[in-house]
């Protein structure tokens, strides 16, 4: 049976002006922009110890995952050092809602972007369930 392989791309409207939000993501999260508006991320560009991975998931129709965003979506990103990320937002005025949080699997933060999205931050490590936090 043929299937999936992998996340080929991330698009959503912006609710504003489309190359502001995009150079939002340039100047906050480091996103090098190419000619056409976006970015293209690349796995060799990725040190980290898990190997590389994109996480899939459908979540419930009333969940608060997403929440303080009304949108249907929130995208989770691979950073390389979340720590420093998160003192770069705070000193720009950037939204940081909560983290970082330690998990089995990496370090997480939460942020919100200018049109109200909430974005999920990830330092990634390789999976151990043995390392799950206290």
């Amino acid at each position: 049976m043929a299937k999936v392989t992998g996340i080929g791309g991330v698009f959503f409207k912006a609710r504003g002006d489309r190359k502001e939000l995009a150079d939002w993501y340039r100047q906050h999260l480091g996103m090098a922009l190419e000619d056409f508006g976006g970015a293209v991320l690349r796995w060799p560009d990725d040190r980290a110890d898990d190997g590389g991975l994109t996480v899939w998931h459908v979540a419930e129709r009333n969940t608060q995952w997403f929440s303080p965003s009304d949108s249907a979506f929130m995208i989770n990103y691979r950073v390389d050092d979340l720590d420093a990320l998160l003192a770069q937002l705070r000193e720009a005025g950037v939204q940081v809602v909560a983290g970082p949080e330690q998990h089995e699997n990496g370090a997480f933060a939460w942020i919100v972007d200018p049109d109200g999205n909430k974005v999920e931050l990830w330092q990634p490590k390789a999976w151990d369930p043995e390392r799950r936090p206290g």
